[in-house]
């Protein structure tokens, strides 16, 4: 008995000392698992250790971050470990602005900046790296990070910031200058450089730092040159004459601190000096470009010659044939500015002449801003020659005969002659059509006179065709498109029936004979669309409703706040309107010495849904916006920056490893 207690009483320490060896084995490995994780070393090892997640620390700047009295042009900032410098020309900014050029270099673990412009006296430099500096290894971000010094006795420490959104579709503009000039005269943004400046990120967002307590006018410029001034109808400028005052006040922001994708850690509150004013909106837009030059003259094809013009003119330019008769050679064509001008060949023998030597005579704009008459001489040379022209009609009856031959083989009828060649006009008559919708042709070239009489349109009343009344006419502004006009009826069946040689181009082509039918769709198929809008500025406001793609699908306009949609096809729908302060119907943009600004431009803030049968009615009250989100996010082309984070790697390691599961257990 006293033996086996005994070596009971063995077996049970023997068990107690084995579980402790255990406890202490599991001990050993969770403290060397944790101490692994919690090390972070500076590289994933080979073998697939943790993942640095540290972004680089400053180790020391020289001169000192926010130094004062600094005399020395050239700044050095060293970190903890090897770190990259990505894009350092577009996205650090220094602030003043630096007529040349600075060395901004980032190699090992430095970062040099040389200033090559002289030093300004008692003035706040900043150097913004926004988010351009990373660590070599794992690529983890060190942040939006701003270096300053002064070379005075004091650090200015003021902010502004806001947004710049294109005027014409209100699109954040990304990479555009933002400057403050404490001269508020008019000249200034002509004349003398920016005086602290910033650039805007994806979001059109931007923050100007290291400002002088005052007052400012604040500019934007997409600064073609380089000079920090507004010297190029070309460059994108948004203005305004809004006095910014700077000021600043105690705030509580809330950070969020995530332990995973999906889970909130906590929300702290963080204090924190807000800087005011942060919701200033620019809206950026290019002044007409009224200088007028000729940019290109081209004969690209063998019957047409293209005149390219800065701008346009209220008098067509004369040409006049050097080594050919000009007289009645040209059907001249030209958009509605008159910028663009075609002329068609009609002689035969002149398309096949393959040099044609021109005097042009046109409006230039000269050195006073004044049109002066020019005249240049131009060799213009095809560029589809004659012989290669000839070789491909002669490849083309090739083909023609080797088909009636085959044809002849397998007793099929064949062709005597070459068919002619048709004129070819694009009918865009869809087999369901809108009752507001009309029905266009383009003709692929110039035609004489059409024959109306030769074009029918039928309507279908019970079993029977009946004549319908239409009205045929050319398209303003649309070189050789034409429009017909009818009294569409919903539900009603109509047919188009077009006699052969109808249409004849200036070449002696016809076009063929055509048929289409169609019906008109029923009012049950559509929905309609009231908007009521109050708090625009102006009289009068055109209104269109766009897709998905910011495409206009519809416009109408109103002068007094109602806008109304009819015959809107089922779908999802966005809504933009224009303040249309000249009545001409379209959207115009500003000039900066008339003092204007382009039209105001809006987004309805939600989408519309319209469905067959409904009736959507709205209301809509115009107010301003204090994040730049002026159209909805979804048909915005301008995406913002992808952020860059820490990646949490390791996270994810540790719970392929089981830590999380040995920490319970522990």
């Amino acid at each position: 008995m006293n033996i086996k207690k005994t070596n009971d009483i063995g077996r049970k320490g023997n068990g107690e000392d084995r579980s402790l060896r255990h406890g202490a084995c599991l001990l050993l490995l969770c403290g060397m698992v944790v101490a692994a994780f919690f090390s972070c070393a500076k590289m994933g090892s080979p073998d697939g250790g943790w993942f640095d997640e540290e972004p680089p620390h400053i180790v020391s700047c020289s001169p000192e971050d926010k130094e004062v009295n600094v005399k020395s042009k050239k700044i050095s900032i060293l970190f903890d470990e090897y770190i990259k410098l990505e894009n350092a020309t577009e996205k650090v900014v220094i602030s003043p602005p630096q007529m040349e050029m600075p060395e901004i270099k980032g190699a090992g673990k430095r970062i040099s900046v040389n200033l090559l412009d002289s030093l300004k006296e008692n003035t706040t430099y900043t150097i913004d790296f926004s988010d351009a500096i990373s660590d070599n290894n794992e690529g983890n971000p060190l942040g939006n990070y701003t270096y300053s010094f002064s070379t005075g006795d004091h650090i200015d420490t003021m902010e502004v910031a806001g947004y710049v959104v294109e005027a014409e579709n209100l699109e954040p503009v990304k990479g555009i200058l933002v400057g403050l000039y404490a001269n508020m005269a008019d000249s200034a943004f002509h004349h003398e450089p920016m005086l602290r400046v910033s650039r805007t990120d994806g979001r059109g967002h931007f923050v100007i730092k290291g400002i002088a307590n005052g007052s400012y006018r604040i500019f934007a410029l997409q600064d073609a040159d380089g000079d920090y001034v507004f010297n190029q109808k070309s460059e994108m400028i948004a203005f305004n004459h809004d006095t910014i005052v700077t000021s600043s006040k105690p705030d509580i922001r809330q950070d969020t601190i995530w332990r995973d994708s999906l889970h909130i850690r906590t929300i702290n509150r963080v204090p924190y000096t807000h800087f005011l004013p942060d919701d200033i909106v620019l809206r950026a837009f290019q002044e007409v470009q009224t200088d007028r030059y000729l940019l290109k003259s081209e004969r690209a094809k063998a019957n047409q010659i293209g005149l390219y013009f800065s701008y346009g003119d209220s008098i067509l330019p004369t040409l006049r044939g050097l080594n050919f008769d000009d007289k009645d050679a040209f059907v001249v064509e030209h958009t509605e500015k008159k910028d663009s001008i075609t002329y068609w060949i009609r002689d035969s023998l002149l398309i096949n002449q393959d040099t044609l030597n021109v005097e042009l005579t046109y409006h230039v704009t000269d050195s006073t801003g004044s049109l002066v008459l020019q005249t240049d001489t131009l060799t213009l040379l095809s560029k589809e020659p004659y012989e290669k022209r000839m070789k491909q009609k002669e490849k083309e009856y090739n083909d023609w005969k080797k088909q009636q031959a085959k044809a002849e083989k397998r007793g099929e009828p064949v062709q005597k002659e070459m068919p002619a060649t048709f004129l070819t006009p694009q009918y865009q008559a869809p087999a369901e059509m809108d009752p507001d919708r009309n029905i266009t042709i383009t003709m692929p070239v110039p035609i004489e006179k059409p024959d109306t009489a030769m074009i029918h349109l039928y309507s279908k009343h019970d079993t029977l065709w009946f004549n319908a009344p239409f009205l045929f006419r050319e398209k303003k502004g649309k070189p050789r498109t034409y429009e017909l006009l009818g009294e569409w009826r919903p539900e009603m069946e109509y047919s188009l029936e077009i006699d052969s040689a109808a249409f004849r181009d200036i070449y002696g082509n016809v076009s063929k004979a055509h048929k289409q039918g169609f019906k008109v769709k029923s009012t049950d198929s559509y929905s309609s669309l009231l908007m009521n809008v109050t708090g625009y500025k102006g009289k009068r406001i055109v209104a269109q409703l766009i897709n998905g793609s910011d495409k206009v699908v519809k416009e109408t306009s109103t002068d007094n706040g109602t806008i109304e949609f009819f015959y809107v096809n089922p779908g999802t729908y966005y809504l933009r309107m224009f303040e249309d302060n000249n009545g001409n119907g379209k959207w115009d943009t500003g000039n900066y010495d008339a003092d204007l600004q382009p039209e105001a431009v809006y987004y309805y803030p939600d989408k519309i849904e319209c469905k067959e049968k409904w009736d959507v009615t709205l209301t809509w009250m115009i107010r301003k916006s204090n994040n730049g989100q002026l159209k909805p996010a979804a048909i915005v082309k301008q995406k913002g920056d992808k952020q860059k984070i820490i990646k949490s790697r390791n996270l994810e390691r540790a719970k392929k490893l089981g830590i999380e599961y040995l920490q319970q257990k522990m």
